[in-house]
């Protein structure tokens, strides 16, 4: 794979400052002497304090479950971008299924998150996907390719190029059910053809796409097999150190 694979732990509302640490050490452990991939955890805000404390002297990236757009101001209950600078964050997630549905995220609002990302140095980890309704109708790629259009098509092409996308299938997160590789290869690849028809063949050829949606060491390495399928974005299986670890080292996995 020419592109630098990057499994990402998204860890919801769970884990306090203090499981998030042991949590930290755990993973620090498991994930010693790691595979050539790049790894990223999510832990609730209240938690990135103590996260970053524990993976200070690693490469393991820590970053927001999400971002507001305005830098500062009377936004009560939000964090912004600096902020998140502040605290030691290298990403953020935006756009995930739970944003969209529970908070009503959508179109201009996320790119506007986007763009605030980036300007505060953020690496910008943009979710889509589609509902289960959605893909019975047969609109799962309208539906992603509308979602990436809404918030990237206005990006540059240098300001893309720090984006990374992840493929989240809302019928797939949480439920146990997953996605065939064959499934998400197929949307997979029609986003790398709208990357490439947005901003060409070279960002299409080495822009990040992963999965989500119930990830764990035993579907992994089928996901991952997949030619434009670059990584994981996983949610309950890396609240636990050694799982998490069993799909970073995919390439190990029986």
């Amino acid at each position: 794979m020419s592109r630098r694979p990057m499994l990402a732990g998204n860890w919801k509302m769970f884990t306090t400052p203090a499981e998030a640490a042991a949590l930290g050490r755990a993973m620090r452990t498991a994930l010693m002497d790691p595979p050539a991939v790049d790894i990223a955890l999510f832990p609730p805000f209240t938690s990135i304090a103590a996260l970053v404390a524990e993976l200070k002297a690693t490469d393991i990236i820590v970053g927001g479950q999400d971002v507001h757009p305005e830098p500062e101001g009377a936004f009560t209950g939000n964090v912004s971008a600096p902020m998140l600078v502040a605290a030691g964050c290298g990403a953020a997630l935006i756009g995930h299924s739970e944003r969209r549905t529970y908070e009503k995220e959508a179109g201009e609002y996320l790119a506007r998150k986007v763009r605030a990302a980036l300007a505060a140095g953020l690496m910008p980890v943009f979710c889509c996907g589609e509902t289960l309704a959605e893909r019975e109708a047969n609109k799962a790629l309208e539906i992603v390719r509308g979602q990436l259009s809404d918030a990237l098509a206005g990006l540059t092409g240098s300001e893309a190029a720090r984006v990374v996308i992840a493929y989240e299938p809302v019928w797939a997160i949480g439920t146990g059910r997953v996605a065939t590789p064959e499934q998400a290869q197929e949307v997979h690849a029609a986003i790398r053809a709208w990357i490439g028809l947005t901003w060409g063949a070279g960002l299409a050829r080495s822009m990040r796409i992963l999965y989500g949606g119930s990830v764990k060491p035993a579907n992994v390495r089928g996901i991952m097999a997949q030619p434009d399928i670059d990584g994981a974005l996983v949610g309950g299986a890396s609240l636990n150190a050694d799982s998490f670890a069993g799909i970073v080292r995919f390439q190990d996995t029986e």
